[in-house]
């Protein structure tokens, strides 16, 4: 028996995701949970600012032809898909970090930024840092409605936010036959106890969540 891997996280990222599983012989199901909506923002004064801080490729995005006025602006990145979003926008990315937001504020606070520009989503993880001056919300995460959990029966359900891990346990009534994996510790909170199986990823990465699905799907096949 093959167990598939369900992708409840947002596109193009469920794409990308479902095709990179895909390519490893497993069977994907597309279900995104949330939809990424672009949001007006009024652009601060470039001139205001020492830096630019991007939380997600999102950002990237959904900023919108105002991204470009903040060109010259010292780039600092969460994630090397932002990263790479930012420089194929034509942006300078000097540095990039893991998946924790502050952690890279912390890091751009000691290299001497003081007056940063964070765009970012409007439920964001990150409120405010000594580091920054402005914050904009240039686009949201919208929560898909009605979802139907019946294709998630018998899966791995793959968990890449806390905020994910809150809104399948709301629209899952029986819990009992779907196991989940989560790209990092912080998801599992949300989700709630009864599942079938809960594993977490080694690295806050979209390739350590898939590896630790796959392994969680192997071993359900198993039994």
């Amino acid at each position: 028996m093959t167990v598939p891997i369900a992708v409840l996280r947002p596109e193009p990222g469920n794409a990308a995701t479902a095709a990179a599983i895909e390519a490893l012989g497993r069977c994907a199901i597309r279900l995104p949970l949330f939809v990424v909506l672009p949001l007006a923002w009024d652009g601060p004064d470039p001139d205001a600012h020492d830096a630019l801080v991007l939380t997600s490729a999102n950002a990237v995005r959904h900023a919108g032809p105002a991204l470009s006025r903040y060109a010259a602006l010292p780039v600092h990145a969460v994630g090397a898909a932002t990263a790479a979003a930012a420089g194929a926008a034509g942006l300078h990315v000097v540095a990039t970090g893991g998946s924790d937001g502050r952690a890279l504020l912390d890091a751009a606070l000691a290299d001497g930024v003081r007056a940063a520009l964070l765009l970012t989503a409007r439920d964001r993880a990150v409120t405010a840092h000594p580091a920054v001056t402005a914050i904009e919300a240039v686009y949201a995460s919208e929560a898909v409605d009605p979802v139907d959990p019946a294709p998630l029966t018998g899966s791995v359900a793959l968990i890449h936010s806390p905020r994910a891990a809150r809104r399948l346990a709301e629209i899952v009534p029986d819990r009992s036959r779907i196991a989940v994996a989560t790209i990092s510790a912080a998801a599992v909170a949300g989700l709630g106890s009864g599942w079938r199986a809960v594993t977490v990823a080694a690295r806050p990465d979209d390739a350590s969540v898939i590896a630790v699905a796959i392994a969680l799907a192997d071993t359900l096949a198993r039994d």
